[in-house]
């Protein structure tokens, strides 16, 4: 069981560290914004964060239960790494070519805590996206709690960041209508999602569904984050909320906020140059299917061979790797095309051992693929086994679960209702 001493402990961290830096958070450049207080801040955040010390990150997650390893590789050991990291600009200004910006990532070691308060991370289990597709209302509540366990398991620290639920901040559904009257439909057609999903779908399509990248926009644009992780197959939308940001300030904010931008258009984080604390992380936002590697590894899978679940017990996991599809050629080594089902266990390994792909293929080299999966069982069942049992700790305590999160939604909505304030007001939509 998680003891109250821990929770008491952690409040406390929440209370002086990080709840500190959200209501006065000193911007570089001689500007300063409060944004718990009554003092406006659309005046100087565009024109101080991006090129500041200070960031905000924020990722979302949806309440799918008990993440696989495709979900701990390809974001949430990011999250995780992140608490001990900062963010290195390597931009000046946007793009004239409507490409995103992209920043590196760059590691710390310091134990100071202002280093990690100048970053300001965000992270929310996302229910209300859960509802675009078929679901069960009964288990939602569950598969919330399921994954801030995982998320805790993991080693996110709520101390060190925002974990909150999504539809416990009424401002993201709010600012999504809002943007919603604003952006083409065209523009929602044309997302490459949109139609895998409505393709697969048992609810025809629905408006929520279209609107989706929409509600997406809004839970960034909210928070008026600097930096998102996102993964490739989510740049799409990422470069929709760029957008999306644009046309709202260049409608609303050049006449009534002398041209200042209400909502900061963010900056992806670059996966490919990513170190983060002497560590460099594998650039995959995709791990695939164990029984069909041409498949991204998914939870809707109907196969529970297709994946490895971050509660499976060693033996699950060892018989897991030991039927993965692979194939007949002798060696090992990496061809993503001929040999996927090799390819994405040698991905694997790379990923949770902090291993290249070279040296694994110099290692294993001459390993059957009998042998080779032994290996990559033990690796996945050192890494993933001690998560496992720090989740079903935390899945024994759903008290202190809550809290966490009732402690998250106050903090977030901290940072919703400044902003909130001043998309209303140049909406004409304030209170006199």
């Amino acid at each position: 069981m998680v003891t109250q001493l821990l929770w008491r402990v952690q409040n406390e961290r929440l209370l002086t560290g990080a709840s500190a830096s959200l209501a006065h958070f000193l911007l570089h450049n001689s500007c300063t914004a409060v944004f718990a207080g009554s003092q406006r801040c659309v005046s100087t955040r565009s024109h101080c964060d991006a090129h500041s010390g200070d960031f905000r990150v924020f990722s979302g997650i949806q309440p799918t239960g008990t993440p696989h390893l495709g979900n701990y590789i390809g974001a949430i050991a990011k999250w995780v790494a992140l608490q001990q990291s900062t963010i290195a600009s390597t931009t000046s200004s946007s793009k004239g070519d409507g490409r995103l910006e992209s920043d590196v990532l760059t590691s710390s070691t310091s134990t100071d805590d202002a280093l990690w308060t100048r970053t300001t991370r965000l992270y929310s289990v996302v229910d209300l996206h859960a509802l675009t597709v078929d679901f069960n209302a009964k288990l939602m509540p569950n598969r919330v709690h399921s994954m801030v366990a995982a998320l805790l398991g993991a080693g996110l620290d709520p101390s060190r960041n925002i974990l909150f639920r999504q539809s416990d901040v009424a401002e993201h559904a709010e600012l999504a209508w809002f943007l919603s009257c604003i952006t083409p439909l065209g523009w929602l057609q044309r997302m490459t999602q949109f139609k895998e999903k409505a393709a697969c779908t048992k609810m025809e399509g629905s408006l929520g569904l279209l609107a989706y990248p929409v509600l997406m926009a809004a839970d960034i644009l909210l928070y008026r984050a600097t930096h998102v992780p996102v993964g490739e197959d989510q740049q799409q939308h990422l470069e929709l909320t760029r957008r999306i940001a644009t046309r709202f300030n260049d409608r609303f904010g050049s006449n009534r906020t002398g041209g200042i931008e209400v909502l900061l258009k963010p900056s992806s984080v670059v996966e490919d140059s990513m170190t983060i604390a002497g560590t460099h992380m594998t650039s995959l936002s995709r791990i695939m299917s164990l029984r069909d590697p041409t498949k991204k590894m998914s939870k809707s899978d109907k196969s529970p061979m297709s994946r490895i679940e971050l509660t499976d017990t060693a033996d699950d996991i060892r018989k897991k790797v030991r039927k993965a599809t692979t194939d007949a050629v002798s060696g090992i080594y990496y061809d993503r095309k001929e040999r996927p089902g090799v390819s994405n266990l040698l991905d694997i390994v790379s990923a949770i051992t902090d291993q290249s792909i070279a040296q694994l293929e110099a290692q294993y080299g001459n390993y059957n693929t009998g042998t080779f999966k032994d290996m990559v069982a033990d690796a996945v069942i050192a890494k993933i086994c001690p998560i496992g049992e720090r989740i079903k700790q935390y899945n024994a305590d759903p008290e202190y679960i809550d809290k966490v999160l009732a402690n998250g939604a106050a903090q977030a909505s901290e940072l919703a209702v400044v902003t909130m304030k001043d998309v209303k007001e140049v909406l004409g939509l304030a209170r006199a």
